[in-house]
């Protein structure tokens, strides 16, 4: 299995109330925002503050909202007080993720592979104002076929203020599409990230034997592969030092 990180049209939906999801694949590529990153670990302390909006009010939101977006992805208000709408989250994965392969194995099970998820990758979810963190983090890895626990994994708001930019986890009970409906349609000022729960020292514990195998080959893998790349080097540096020789020789 390999993964393509080329651009692609479409949109991801996470259905209200299912266990299951409906994808489109949708993978784009966009610009970090720049400036100083800072990132905050305390979720309560950085938390904006928390309102409750009338319906009246999440009409005008997002009518608002509306006049604002340029990409065409409106939110839409139901009758029952819920609204659906759209986020984009960029994977920012360092480590691999365990995946699970369209084979199965001697036992019948899918067989799992270990894979590096392409950096930078933007995805659309479709999703309503009841969905949260939590529902968003399981949609994303389901849409991948990451067989790891999402308990692993954690949604990081990103946002500006005067021209610094911060990134604060969001608890598991948080709610993107408010945050977007609050924030705007611009990715500048508010955008969502996808990134391991742990920062720093990686927890090995946490891992299944199965993923800990996945990544011996994968080391084994690049480890191979800077050999090679270092042998090619030093092949090509005396090269030219043998042929720096026979040239003087030539000459004495």
């Amino acid at each position: 299995m390999t993964w393509n990180s080329t651009m692609s049209s479409g949109y991801s939906s996470l259905e209200e109330d299912s266990e299951e999801y409906f994808f489109t694949a949708r993978t784009s590529f966009f610009r970090k925002p720049s400036g100083k990153v800072t990132v905050n670990k305390d979720v309560e302390k950085e938390r904006e503050l928390r309102t409750e909006f009338s319906r009246e009010e999440i009409r005008q939101r997002i009518e608002q909202y509306n006049m604002l977006t340029k990409d065409h992805l409106k939110m839409t208000l139901n009758p029952t007080g819920v609204y659906t709408g759209f986020i984009q989250v960029q994977m920012d994965l360092r480590r691999p993720v365990t995946v699970r392969g369209g084979q199965r194995g001697a036992g019948g099970g899918r067989v799992e592979e270990a894979f590096y998820l392409p950096r930078g990758v933007s995805n659309t979810l479709h999703i309503s104002s009841n969905n949260t963190v939590k529902q968003v983090i399981g949609a994303l890895l389901n849409k991948f076929t990451v067989a790891d626990n999402p308990a692993k994994y954690a949604l990081f708001k990103r946002y500006r203020r005067e021209e610094q930019v911060y990134v604060c986890k969001l608890a598991d009970g948080e709610q993107p599409l408010f945050l977007r409906l609050v924030a705007g349609p611009d990715g500048d000022t508010l955008s969502f990230v996808l990134r391991e729960q742990q920062i720093g020292e990686v927890m090995w514990d946490a891992f299944s034997i199965p993923e800990l195998r996945n990544f011996l080959r994968i080391l084994d893998k690049e480890e191979d592969e800077q050999r090679e790349a270092m042998h090619r080097r030093y092949d090509a540096y005396r090269q030219r030092l043998e042929e720096a020789l026979r040239e003087r020789t030539k000459i004495v």
